[in-house]
């Protein structure tokens, strides 16, 4: 059984994975977490010279969905490292099409398109609620980005009955039996007051002359009720909606499990669990009982990518511009007096400094974690792993290592993880543990069997 200190962390886990359904939210839950440990945000199109100072701690984001943060050490020079935890905020969801409105045999459904990978079967005969972002109409004429979160169940994919001849294993069509049903269409037409003819009228009419639109009315592309249930959580209404990226999720609450409750049993774990502890690992870190930027001449920082799941390379995944833009802007930042100050400070020598290759300095100086979740043995299915490779539940950090560079573990990075593992105390809080350091273990596939990738 977790002590007492252990269960309020991993509860704090537990809320943030909770509220963070899709990456908008989880990005929104870590600049509030930002926001109140001090830290300032700032935006890629603003010029960051006079912004950012040596001991200053600030974050910027990316199409609300990725999102990096970091702290900058009081003698900070230009060409210094940077020391990076790099994550994801991304799951494998099913995402509402642009025109998601469907219905088939007396039910209304949702058109879905699958994101990423997922274990799609195990999405059948669950409870799911709707969330991700609407671009709304402001009453300046502008628009703007609202979270929004039906967290009730909206919709479920049914399977079918064995007694139909349901194949083993279950195989099926995601693009033509993968359709959530959102209602009875019967039911719809009683809480309008429609008839059946009515509504088809009503979704044939055309526009009016003065009110052109480039693609069909959000009404005709949704089921109506969708739009004012999204809307009023918007705050808004469904005229000023403009166009929005929803998507599909369990509703299903984490919470602690196991007959101990050892366990943290939530979805999207990979990765929020990753950018979890990045996130309070560098709030902590910065915050008055952690490490003070006062000697440091490094930069601190956390980034949480989106778009991970189908290969990072839309322009806020990991293979887009945003951290080499960031870290160029950076590498570059004035040295601080505090710098100055110091006793190693070659002043004849900085004033002639040349930091065209500043850049190049810091990206030959700088360490990165790409940090991402692994799979603990399943122990039904044991022989699935390799033998003196098996990560176990509690044992350790995994150092996840591929000879064909899927991912990016080398040496050099092994060793610098093993001297801060031996650096780190355990559990300062709980007596029963004694010593410090922290065990850390390898996971390598198997030759016959895929290896995953991260955005290392």
């Amino acid at each position: 059984m977790p002590t007492e200190t252990a269960r309020q962390h991993a509860q704090d886990y537990i809320d943030y994975v909770h509220a963070s359904p899709t990456p908008y939210h989880a990005v929104k839950f870590a600049k509030q977490r930002l926001d109140k440990a001090g830290f300032k945000q700032i935006k890629e199109r603003d010029p960051w010279g006079s912004t950012v100072v040596a001991g200053g701690k600030y974050y910027t984001t990316r199409n609300a969905s990725t999102i990096v943060a970091f702290a900058v050490g009081k003698k900070w020079k230009p060409g210094n490292p940077i020391s990076i935890i790099g994550s994801h905020v991304d799951s494998c969801v099913l995402r509402l099409k642009p025109v998601s409105k469907r219905q088939a045999d007396g039910y209304l459904q949702f058109g879905v398109e699958c994101y990423g990978g997922g274990l799609w079967a195990t999405w059948f005969d669950r409870d799911l609620g709707v969330a991700g972002r609407v671009m709304c109409k402001t009453k300046d004429g502008g628009i703007e980005q609202k979270e929004v979160n039906l967290e009730r169940p909206i919709a479920r994919v049914p399977s079918l009955a064995p007694h139909f001849g349901k194949s083993v294993p279950f195989e099926f069509n995601k693009e033509t039996q993968l359709f959530p049903i959102a209602g009875l269409v019967e039911a719809e037409l009683n809480r309008t007051g429609q008839t059946a003819e009515d509504a088809k009228k009503e979704e044939k009419s055309p526009e009016s002359a003065d009110s052109f639109s480039p693609v069909k009315p959000m009404s005709q592309r949704h089921h109506p009720y969708l739009l004012e249930l999204i809307a009023k959580d918007a705050g808004v209404s469904v005229e000023d909606i403009i166009d929005f990226e929803l998507i599909l999720y369990d509703i299903q609450k984490p919470s602690f499990g196991g007959i101990n409750d050892e366990f943290v049993l939530a979805a999207r774990q990979d990765n929020l669990g990753m950018t979890y502890c990045a996130l309070e690992g560098l709030i902590r870190s910065t915050s008055p009982s952690g490490v003070s930027l006062d000697n440091d001449n490094t930069i601190r920082m956390i980034a949480g990518f989106d778009h991970e799941e189908i290969g990072s390379t839309s322009a806020q995944g990991a293979n887009s511009s945003v951290l080499p833009s960031i870290v160029r802007r950076l590498s570059c930042l004035p040295v601080s007096s505090d710098a100055q100050s110091d006793a190693s400070y070659d002043r004849a020598s900085s004033e002639t400094t040349d930091t065209s290759t500043a850049y190049e300095q810091t990206l030959a100086t700088s360490f990165m974690i790409s940090a991402d979740m692994t799979h603990g043995i399943n122990p039904n299915y044991a022989g699935m792993y390799e033998g003196e490779h098996k990560p176990h539940i509690n044992k350790g950090v995994v150092i996840k290592v591929n000879a064909n560079q899927r991912y990016a573990t080398n040496s050099p990075g092994i060793a610098l993880l093993q001297e801060a593992a031996r650096k780190a105390n355990r559990n300062p809080s709980d007596k029963r543990t004694s010593g410090e350091g922290v065990p850390l273990q390898y996971f390598v596939a198997k030759n016959d069997m895929p290896c995953g990738s991260t955005i290392g």
